[in-house]
């Protein structure tokens, strides 16, 4: 299926249950190589990012599995030979490779990698991932290939390091870094997001003591000795919930979706609210009720934020495909992935939006608008799922092309 063939004018109701976050299972999947036993991990959704990181994990010696008798379970096993590690060609084809380093620095002392791949929505900065190796006393050198991490020998004591913003994919190196030392660690300015917490949670099942607060995450080393077999979840995927959420929004339909995690929506619930599309979490269940939507016409300011009680970026896309068929004046602003306005805005207009582009990252608009059905592609994750909404609410038929994103994030988000 090259393409997907939308038509709107359908409400979008009943219940259904959100897959595992990719954005969750390919730091657990990192964490997992640190285990020295056996690890089963269940709820990995079955995408093209995480069987990249799977291959990755087995050219560097590691053994993975998924049972036949349940596929949505991975079993991971420790290498017991060295091998040459990643293939840089395979791991430049995703972002999340940079949560190998620890691994690597473990069984092998050094890690070489390219510089991470993925969505194309602007660079993936490494400046803070390296500064938590060097608090470590680790050697970073780079070049126009990727990058090289040397382990440091030796080393005792807490380990101190104090992010200048939430980054999540740093906040995720120095936990994995910890564990690798076998040395407490005190993390100021954490990033408090799912995907983070999935990871403490995850070790702290392994026995590793943590304690987390908006300013200060710290961990330390267990005191018992693990058990053989050590299970981890992986959390529901948000994003995908957004997503789902607001293309029932769009059609004025009513559901429930299941398996997420009511903090991590809260943001996006208030949103919604703010539109007039009435919106709830209940447990781990984000209930929308588009049917007695009663547009407010209140302006929405979706602004992307790395704060723990911010809406996180992968809401910002499906919102702004949302709030074009609802009166007000919107202001969107993602300055996390400074390019995925670049991506999506252009395609939006294809199907006949109207959006003022303030900046490279902020952008204004007025509704309602009524979009009319083109050929519009999917130039990365959140882009291709914005768009699949805006088609719901167009007139006529869109067809969504570059079907190849959504895969790598969602195994079966179309149907």
């Amino acid at each position: 299926m090259d393409r997907l063939v939308i038509r709107g004018g359908r409400r979008i109701e009943g219940s259904v249950q959100v897959r595992g976050a990719k954005n969750a299972a390919l730091p657990q999947i990192a964490a997992a190589l640190l285990c020295s036993g056996r690890l089963e991990l269940a709820n990995v959704p079955e995408v093209t990012d995480v069987e990249t990181m799977l291959a990755l994990l087995q050219q560097a010696g590691w053994h993975t599995a998924r049972p036949a008798s349940d596929p949505h379970t991975t079993v991971i096993l420790p290498s017991d030979k060295p091998q040459p590690g990643p293939d840089p060609e395979v791991a430049a084809r995703i972002r999340a490779s940079y949560y190998l380093v620890p691994a690597l620095l473990g069984a092998s002392g050094r890690a070489r990698l390219p510089w991470p791949g993925g969505c194309r929505i602007g660079k993936r900065r490494m400046e803070q991932h390296f500064n938590v190796y060097e608090r470590f006393g680790d050697r970073t050198t780079v070049d126009g290939r990727g990058y090289l991490v040397e382990a440091a020998t030796g080393g005792t004591g807490t380990v101190s390091v104090v992010l200048p913003f939430r980054s999540r994919g740093a906040s995720v190196a120095a936990l994995l870094r910890a564990v690798v030392a076998d040395r407490p660690l005190r993390l100021g300015h954490p990033n408090l997001s799912p995907e983070v917490i999935s990871v403490v949670e995850a070790l702290q099942v392994a026995g590793w003591e943590c304690r987390v607060s908006e300013s200060v995450l710290t961990l330390s080393p267990p005191t018992s000795v693990p058990t053989e077999t050590t299970v981890w979840s992986v959390p529901g995927d948000q994003g995908e919930a957004g997503t789902l959420a607001c293309a029932v929004a769009a059609t004025g339909g009513e559901a429930r979706i299941c398996g997420v995690r009511g903090v991590g929506v809260a943001p996006l619930v208030s949103a919604l609210n703010c539109l007039g599309v009435p919106a709830d979490a209940e447990g781990d269940v984000l209930i929308i009720r588009a049917h007695d939507a009663e547009p407010t016409g209140r302006p929405l300011r979706a602004i992307a934020s790395l704060s723990p009680d911010g809406l996180d970026a992968d809401f910002e896309p499906s919102l702004m495909a949302l709030a074009l068929g609802l009166p007000g004046t919107h202001l969107f602003a993602d300055t996390i992935n400074p390019g995925r306005h670049g991506n999506l805005l252009p395609q939006l207009a294809r199907l006949g939006a109207e959006i003022h582009e303030l900046s490279p990252t902020e952008c204004r608009l007025t509704g309602p608008q009524q979009l009319t059905g083109a050929g519009v592609e999917a130039t990365d994750i959140r882009t291709g799922s914005a768009l699949l909404i805006a088609g719901l609410a167009a007139r006529g038929v869109t067809t969504l092309g570059g079907l190849e994103q959504l895969r790598r994030g969602h195994a079966d988000l179309p149907t």
